[in-house]
């Protein structure tokens, strides 16, 4: 099993996840978060009411995939997901060795 976690532009969430769904992949965990990268502009930059200053809102993608599936969700989010301009995320790939569901504590299998 692989786990993929996606940090995206919020505005690019649904068309994402609307592509992946199409392609069957339905079981997507989606939270909102700010980050702070590169400044490009320390103007920019705000002050959030949670944190001391971050200079971005961004959307994270999370999904515990068939490793035969990964190269195919890379790509529809990549696709789906870029804008052209800096700051369009980053997509991460892990190693996940084993998930139990918590109803039962029985091991899962992917």
């Amino acid at each position: 099993m692989k786990e993929i976690k996606a940090f995206v532009r919020p505005n690019r969430v649904n068309e994402i996840v609307h592509h992946l769904k199409d392609a069957g992949y339905e079981n997507v965990t989606i939270s909102i978060a700010e980050g702070t990268g590169k400044f490009q502009d320390e103007n920019k930059a705000f002050v959030s009411q949670k944190f001391s200053i971050t200079d971005s809102e961004i959307a994270k993608l999370e999904m515990v995939v068939k490793k035969k599936d990964v190269d195919t969700i890379v790509s529809i989010i990549s696709e789906y997901g870029r804008t052209v301009h800096p700051g369009d995320g980053i997509i991460y790939v892990s190693d996940v060795e084993k998930a139990f569901r918590v109803k039962t504590g029985k091991k899962n299998g992917y």
